[in-house]
Order: C-alpha cells, then structure tokens, then sequence
C-alpha cells in the first residue's frame, strides 16, 4: 500500500491551503516578491478572494464576483507595463509545484490546467489597448 498518496482537491480549505502556501512562496520570489508586496495591501483579504476565485472555478460553487483581467491591467500599468511572459511562467511554475506537493487527481489537473490558459489570456488582454 502506498501510504504517501495524496488525495485530489475536494473542498475550501483544500483550495485554502493552496492558495496560502503558494502566495507564501510569491511574496519571497525575487522577480514576482516585490510586485505582488507592492500591490497587495491586505494579504488575508487577498488569499480569501483567490480562494473564491479558485472554490469557483474547481468546485463550482459560485463565489468569486471580480474581474482579473481589469485587475491584472492595474498592476501592469502600475510596473510601466513590464509584466511579461517570464512573469507569468514564474508564477505557473510556483502554482504547479505547489499543488503538485500537495495533491494529485483530475482536481488538480484541472487546476494547472485552467491555470495555465488563464495566464495566456491575462497576458493577452493586459497588453491590449485600452480602447
């Protein structure tokens, strides 16, 4: 029997514990640190509201009311517009490792995945005209 099985994402405080570990890594990232340290003013707040973002997206539980794309426009007009793909790959990579120490299944298949095709999109939309 192998007992160092992890179980798949199956609730909140699953989706809590992500969130929370992950960000703990972001915020001593040397390239991603200082911008989410600059930008995020209420970390609980913050991790409180990806883990709607989150709970809404794996568990379909209908929580998360915002709007990422105009957030994510925010923040790169704040850097001057230098957030790139070498920002986002960063950030996937920290996301990936993090759900992969903690757990394994299709729930966490779907969360890199998701991950992943909402990091291409962000970056798309965040550097399109404002018009």
């Amino acid at each position: 029997m192998n007992t160092s099985a992890k179980k798949d994402i199956e609730t909140r405080n699953d989706i809590y514990l992500i969130v929370s570990c992950f960000y703990e890594k972001v915020k001593t990232e040397k390239t991603l640190g200082p911008i989410f340290n600059t930008i995020i003013k209420n970390w609980d707040e913050h991790i409180n509201t990806l883990t709607d973002f989150w709970e809404t997206n794996l568990l379909c539980v209908s929580k998360y009311k915002g709007n990422p794309i105009k957030k994510h426009k925010i923040v790169n007009t704040a850097f001057n517009s230098s957030i790139t793909v070498y920002h986002f790959g960063i950030w996937l990579q920290i996301w990936f490792q993090t759900i992969d120490a903690l757990y394994s299944g299709e729930k966490a298949e779907t969360a890199k995945r998701r991950a992943r095709k909402m990091s291409t999109h962000l970056l798309i939309k965040m550097h399109a005209s404002q018009k």
